[in-house]
């Protein structure tokens, strides 16, 4: 009978960054796993964490590659991934659409490489595209990320000593200037066009927004990550997706985070990729 199995992702120290550092997003991933293990079906053996320094670019995609890999097998008929970090953007290398940044995720060992991010350590949407398209088609993957691939949605608000956007720019002037006013598509582009599998995408914020990471009751956590978890608690996981989503959003509102999470199906009984609203 086939499984079950996720990676979960959590970096709050960057090697070559210090001054980057977040401080809640280890503890999205213990939120996760315990969600994961609580209502999803998932043993404490299907789940691989990694955090900090073992957040690496090549661990997290070789462990990807490993997850696509087994379900190609027929070992897993249902994948979560879940990534917590700073999001960043990159212009677009592939030519596949005129004035367009890629949106691109930060592991541990994210650095400057010329005026750019280094493409050794810089995780772009792209590359995880071209692994999911793999997925078979009677395979679900369900992906969740608590990051954030702009800058154009920072407010005063996101600056306070109890949040910090997870938001990272492009790391030069140059580098700036070759993303800035372009057109960056939304993660359901990559991660769900044309892929064989029916993935589900669960997004901390809009496009133009950033996602907090956030102090609440005295723990540190991704603003999205938390509700997500405290709502999927307090309900005993008795919602619909959709009905989950609309109290992660009050919440959100009612704590004054200017982010709007989205989720995204590519339902292939509708035959097209659906924005839940």
């Amino acid at each position: 009978m086939a499984g079950k199995k996720a990676l979960c992702i959590g970096v709050n120290q960057y090697q070559n960054l210090p001054d980057a550092t977040l401080h809640g997003c280890v503890n999205d991933v213990k939120n996760m796993e315990s969600i994961l293990t609580k209502f999803m079906g998932f043993a404490a053996e299907d789940i691989v964490e990694l955090t900090d320094a073992q957040a690496t670019k090549i661990n997290i995609m070789n462990n990807l590659k490993e997850m696509v890999d087994g379900a190609k097998a027929g070992k897993y008929n249902y994948l979560v991934f879940s990534m917590s970090s700073h999001g960043t953007q990159v212009p677009d290398t592939n030519g596949d659409e005129p004035d367009r940044a890629d949106e691109a995720f930060c592991p541990t060992d994210l650095i400057q490489k010329g005026s750019q991010w280094d493409p050794d350590h810089v995780i772009v949407d792209d590359e995880l595209h071209d692994l999911f398209v793999q997925i078979p088609k009677t395979v679900m993957l369900e992906c969740f990320l608590d990051t954030c691939h702009s800058g154009t949605g920072l407010k005063a608000i996101d600056l306070l000593l109890d949040r910090k956007p997870r938001y990272l720019p492009p790391p030069s002037l140059e580098a700036f200037l070759k993303v800035d006013g372009r057109r960056s598509h939304s993660l359901s582009k990559s991660l769900l066009e044309s892929s064989y599998s029916s993935p589900i995408l669960w997004a901390a914020c809009r496009s133009d927004q950033t996602s907090a990471d956030a102090k609440i009751n005295e723990t540190w956590n991704g603003a999205f990550t938390y509700y997500l978890c405290y709502e999927m608690n307090k309900s005993q996981n008795k919602l619909s997706r959709k009905e989950l989503l609309t109290k992660i959003r009050a919440d959100l509102v009612k704590g004054h985070y200017g982010q709007t999470p989205q989720l995204e199906l590519d339902a292939t009984k509708r035959g097209k990729s659906v924005a839940v609203n």
